[in-house]
């Protein structure tokens, strides 16, 4: 390496981070709500909970729906997030970014709200096949902003908070990194709008996956 490393661990969310499907989820959630019986979310309240585990996202987004109906509820999502999950892909060149992170020996980690089932289907894809060395999910951990699961990532990884970086889309995400005492970098192009990450103290908003490469590649 031609310069010290900043970060020897770096965290990405999914969804909105990764992969460029904050649309489906959001027309996922609303009609799941609108088939149990609720009033149809915003497209901004929908994409707010995206980020979090599946179950308290659902019922912040439909909050006239009864406990009772939250099983329901969630199974009507899982439909139809599975009718449209191949409608979704990566982002463009989210690829060549992370294969220049491991380049410089990185350690890469998926920290996400999707469930282990889930994260595990699509990592086991082709071309993500071994890109990750680690990752935690909402269902076998516990929900953003609660840190837990970037405390387990630092500990399998023996990193400390200063050298772990959490990136993702979201204030769920920032939240997240600022309870571990890790330092977060927030992007621009996901569920929420970046005017609200300046009180969770990002170091860098990357407006594009091409601009989130360059900044890594300069000060991670």
């Amino acid at each position: 390496m031609t310069r010290p490393r900043r970060f020897d661990l770096i965290c990405f969310d999914w969804d909105g981070t990764l992969f460029d499907s904050t649309a489906v989820i959001t027309r996922c959630i609303q009609q799941a709500v609108v088939d149990v019986g609720g009033a149809r979310p915003s497209d901004a309240v929908a994409a707010y909970v995206i980020g979090m585990a599946l179950s308290p996202a659902l019922a912040k987004a439909a909050p006239d729906v009864p406990p009772e109906r939250y099983p329901e509820l969630a199974a009507a999502y899982r439909r139809y997030y599975l009718a449209h999950q191949h409608d979704i892909c990566l982002f463009d060149g989210t690829l060549p970014m992370l294969a220049d992170l491991r380049q410089r020996h990185h350690w890469l980690a998926v920290a996400t709200g999707k469930s282990r089932r889930g994260l595990d289907e699509v990592l086991a894809s082709r071309q993500l096949y071994g890109v990750f060395d680690g990752s935690r999910t909402a269902d076998e951990t516990a929900g953003k902003p609660d840190p837990l699961m970037l405390h387990q990532l630092m500990r399998e990884f023996g990193t400390e908070p200063a050298r772990t970086l959490m990136i993702g889309d979201t204030t769920h995400d920032l939240q997240m990194a600022l309870n571990a005492g890790c330092a977060s970098v927030g992007v621009s192009y996901g569920a929420h709008e970046p005017d609200e990450f300046a009180a969770l103290q990002p170091l860098h908003i990357a407006h594009s996956t091409h601009a989130l490469r360059q900044w890594l590649d300069t000060s991670a």
